[in-house]
Parts: C-alpha cells; sequence; structure tokens
C-alpha cells in the first residue's frame, strides 16, 4: 500500500467477525488509519444465500464490493476517545429480566438503579402461581 500511494483497503471474504481484526492491525502496522478498512462478507451474503444461483451470486458480490470501494473513498478517520467508567447503571423493569440484570450489576461492583412503572416488581412472573416444570411457587 505505500508504493502505491494507497490510503484505503478493501477485503472481500468471508466474515470480518474473524478476519477484521487481523486486518486492522496490519494497517496500522503500517501507519495505515484503521478505519480506513472496508469489509465485504460475500460469503454470508452472496455465495451462501445464491448457493443455487451462480450468476445470481456473482452479481450481488460484484454489487456488494462495488458500493465497498464507493464507501471507503469517503471513509473517515474514527477518533478513538478513552473515558473513565462510572461504575453506576440504570436498570428499566424490574421483571425477571430487569432483576436478574440488576443483581448480576451489583455483583460486579456497580452500584444499581433499578426502576419499574408498577407499583410492584417481578413483572409477569409476579402474576404466575406456579412455574412448569417443578410446580414451585413463582414468586
Amino acid at each position: 500500500m505505500i508504493e502505491s500511494n494507497a490510503n484505503r483497503l478493501v477485503v472481500a471474504s468471508c466474515t470480518p467477525k474473524t478476519h477484521e481484526p487481523v486486518f486492522k492491525s496490519v494497517l496500522e502496522s503500517m501507519g495505515v488509519d484503521p478505519s480506513f478498512l472496508e469489509f465485504v462478507n460475500i460469503r454470508e451474503h452472496a455465495s451462501f444465500v445464491h448457493r443455487n444461483d451462480r450468476p445470481g451470486a456473482q452479481r450481488v458480490a460484484e454489487d456488494a464490493i462495488k458500493s465497498a470501494v464507493a464507501r471507503a473513498a469517503v471513509l473517515e478517520p474514527i477518533l478513538v476517545k478513552e473515558v473513565d467508567v462510572t461504575k453506576k447503571a440504570l436498570v428499566i423493569g424490574g421483571g425477571v429480566a430487569g432483576l436478574s440484570s440488576a443483581i448480576d450489576l451489583a455483583e460486579q461492583g456497580f452500584e444499581v438503579h433499578l426502576v419499574e412503572k408498577s407499583p410492584t416488581i417481578g413483572g409477569k412472573m409476579a402474576q404466575l402461581d406456579r412455574t412448569f416444570p417443578t410446580d414451585d411457587c413463582s414468586i
């Protein structure tokens, strides 16, 4: 990239979940901003979807790559800012999920504020008499 004065990279392959961090670290090592990477997932978005239609898969892949090249041309650096984490959390809803989340956060050292619109907590679970499969009391 350095010899050609290229300052953007478009990769067309499989999922970025696996490979994107590798390409970003390579760009960083070359002194190129890693936010100038555009990834195109042609395996899951073209090949797999159109496995019985090769010409269709080819068209979709080509369109996706053309779109990625157009997007890469206008990419701007993404500024990374580190901030201190305030160990406070607001959990909205006192149902089973809200209560579980609040407990998990509190166990991690967060100050938790739980907000529930009803006068009681428990959500739908509080409306049940017994639970399946143990037939235990729901509350």
